[in-house]
């Protein structure tokens, strides 16, 4: 069993077997398939992606958890999929810049976006990443009709680098100052890491 992280609204838990009916769910929904950027899969293939993510080494992923559906106690290692409401990955594809990953964070029950839910689970996931991995920059490629998410991104400090005419998307990136690094540091001392 992996890591799970604890803030104050979210929980992000590794994504399990048990998590997958959820997750293909959500991921046949005609609009969340065009934000994140998917193709549809059938179950069976849900179920090898989750296994291949736990598998690599250069990606990692947790499930986004609302604190406020968990039912009874949170406990370390189960699924929780009551709470599931939505995913944050990093990737670290960059042979050539290993301080460097992609992040990508999706809410996918609507009633639950624009509450700092996303928010909370990006600066969780950057701080877990720097901390344990050691990023430096971090990179997203977010559609640019998804106004949300760019405009949270960018409040983060994310600076627009490139734009994709043919995928219609914009790559935001944050090159780590010592101040932001520092600020992502001390906020894995609030966090509550399980393992």
């Amino acid at each position: 069993m992996g890591v799970s992280l604890e803030g104050e609204k979210v929980i992000l838990v590794p994504y399990m077997a048990e998590h997958v009916p959820k997750y293909h769910e959500w991921m046949r929904e005609p609009a969340l398939l065009q934000a994140t950027g998917s193709e549809p899969l059938s179950l069976d293939e849900e179920y090898q992606m989750q296994l291949s993510w736990n598998q690599d080494l250069f990606k990692r992923t947790f499930i986004v958890l609302d604190k406020r559906f968990v039912v009874g106690e949170f406990v370390h290692g189960d699924p929780h999929v009551e709470a599931m409401v939505g995913d944050v990955n990093i990737y670290m594809n960059d042979p050539d810049d290993p301080q460097m990953a992609e992040i990508e964070i999706m809410i996918a029950e609507s009633k639950c976006r624009g509450m700092g839910l996303g928010k909370e689970s990006v600066l969780m996931m950057m701080a877990f990443a720097v901390k344990n991995v050691g990023i430096q920059v971090f990179r997203v490629k977010i559609g640019e009709s998804n106004t949300p998410s760019l405009n949270m991104f960018q409040k983060l400090g994310f600076k627009e680098i490139s734009r994709s005419e043919i995928f219609k998307e914009v790559t935001l990136e944050l090159q780590l100052t010592e101040a932001k690094r520092n600020e992502l540091l001390r906020l894995t001392d609030t966090m509550v890491t399980r393992t």
